[in-house]
């Protein structure tokens, strides 16, 4: 299936895997949508993807994705990259805030159910709804039990929401350690130092890069006989 001139919103696509994402589907011919809560990023973006469409977009406010998809109106695919990703893990269970653990579902478990919410009323005929998870579900770790359990109601979400939206289609990728600017968050010698720990285990014993996460999203909206799959870029974590 081509994306050929087909119309796809990106969530949380001016930086990062989301940036890959609308950066390879407007090279293989899309009409792109991006939206962001970050306004400097959403100016930013129309100057990276100068034929994109690129709108605010606050997911923690149903109001707010109301407003974005009305204004976007008709389109074909759905990709949800938005992440809150400098939150921590919630921390050990025996010393939770609660209230505060509970703020790690905001935007990229409920964002993506409001963005499902108003969003799948205006997919065409064939189209997809892509929703992002990460490797935290299949890998806990002490201390992220919130993070983890988030990640994986996310998966179900998926699976759940492929039966009740059919024929629309809806799956999920599940990335590993990739190299974003999430990263620049440490001084650049931990950073390599933390990525080097992360990845000397695996398979593939090296970072990835946006793109290459990208391609599982792009596959993901041509593939239009798969539906309820979780995609896995994680350079074979999960088989050691």
């Amino acid at each position: 299936m081509s994306l050929q001139q087909k119309r796809i919103v990106v969530i949380g696509g001016t930086s990062g895997i989301g940036f890959a994402v609308a950066r390879r589907a407007a090279e293989e011919g899309a009409n792109v949508v991006v939206g962001s809560s970050n306004e400097h990023r959403v100016a930013g973006v129309r100057d990276k993807l100068p034929d994109a469409e690129a709108f605010a977009i606050d997911v923690k406010d149903e109001a707010s994705v109301a407003a974005f998809f009305a204004r976007v109106g008709a389109f074909d695919h759905l990709v949800f990259t938005a992440g809150d990703w400098a939150r921590h893990g919630g921390g050990p269970v025996e010393s939770l805030d609660i209230a505060a653990a509970a703020s790690l579902f905001a935007v990229r478990f409920w964002g993506a159910i409001g963005c499902v919410k108003h969003g799948a009323k205006s997919i065409r005929a064939g189209g997809s709804i892509t929703l992002t998870d990460g490797m935290i579900a299949h890998r806990p770790r002490k201390g992220a039990a919130i993070s983890s359990a988030m990640a994986g109601a996310t998966e179900h979400l998926t699976r759940a929401l492929a039966v009740e939206l059919a024929p629309i289609r809806v799956n999920a990728v599940c990335p590993g350690a990739i190299r974003t600017d999430i990263w620049n968050a440490f001084p650049a010698e931990q950073r390599e130092e933390r990525l080097r720990k992360v990845t000397e285990r695996l398979p593939l014993n090296r970072v990835g890069e946006p793109d290459e996460a990208a391609e599982a999203y792009l596959y993901l909206m041509r593939a239009g006989y798969t539906t309820g799959q979780v995609l896995r870029v994680d350079g074979g974590g999960t088989v050691v």
